[in-house]
């Protein structure tokens, strides 16, 4: 089971920031005069093309619930739940997130040009998340087949009961990584705190270095040395439950 390999290779996109600034939108809101219920309801509607929003100062759930093949670019710090239950968009936040950013996404992509708060991409079933900068606590928490790129840091217990998908740290991690993990993959460039119950290092065979190298090209990271990342997944001693195993429950 263990060489068991899911097609779920995340689509290249354009990472050039410099190409969205000189490229007119089609459409532009400005948050510092529309209410975000009118931006947000707009983004539910018949719209399509290239998208920019401009002074988010903050506020949460911009960009949520978006589902058509436009692209959204958010210029500033975003609040909660930025870009929540994403489909088929590719959403840049040129800034940072807080918490929840790309929460429940299903397919698209989200950027985060800066830092992320606790529990980026939790629950996500698909697409590709991106954090150039650190991801804080439970990065990945139950992900269940969204494809995660950490450009540094994540903080404890990140892809806690990960389900399905791949977690990529370029940097380090906290404590508890992977705990009580399913079938996730994790890659890690750095130093890892702890592992969590039933989480271990495994080989990293040439189909998880294919595998890792299509990711963070897809992120914008080619350049990275792959030899210096280490594969973490179950132990699968878990998954069904033992009375000699109860005290690591």
């Amino acid at each position: 089971m263990d060489t068991l390999t899911i097609d779920n290779s995340p689509a290249p996109f354009p990472t050039d920031t410099a190409k969205a600034e000189t490229m007119s939108p089609n459409h532009h809101f400005d948050l510092a005069t529309t209410p975000l219920r009118e931006v947000n309801s707009a983004l539910h509607g018949d719209i399509s093309g290239e998208i920019v929003i401009d002074n988010p100062a903050g506020a949460h759930a911009v960009a949520a619930g978006v589902n058509a093949p436009v692209k959204i670019t958010v210029n500033g710090h975003v609040g909660y739940y930025a870009a929540g239950m994403n489909q088929q968009a590719e959403v840049v936040i040129d800034g940072n997130a807080g918490t929840g950013v790309a929460e429940n996404m299903m397919s698209g992509t989200v950027i985060v040009k800066g830092n992320a708060s606790q529990s980026a991409g939790a629950t996500a079933h698909g697409g590709l998340l991106v954090v150039e900068g650190d991801a804080a606590a439970r990065c990945g928490i139950s992900m269940k087949g969204v494809d995660i790129v950490i450009g540094g840091n994540v903080g404890h217990n990140s892809a806690f009961m990960a389900q399905a998908g791949r977690l990529v740290i370029r940097g380090d991690a906290g404590h508890g990584l992977g705990d009580s993990i399913y079938e996730t993959r994790i890659y890690v460039r750095g130093d890892v705190a702890s592992l969590g119950a039933d989480c271990i290092a495994k080989p990293m065979r040439e189909e998880h270095l294919e595998e890792l190298a299509g990711l963070l090209k897809a992120a914008g990271f080619a350049d990275d040395d792959l030899s210096a990342y280490t594969r973490y997944g179950s132990a699968r001693e878990l998954y069904h439950f033992k009375v000699d195993n109860a005290s690591a429950y």
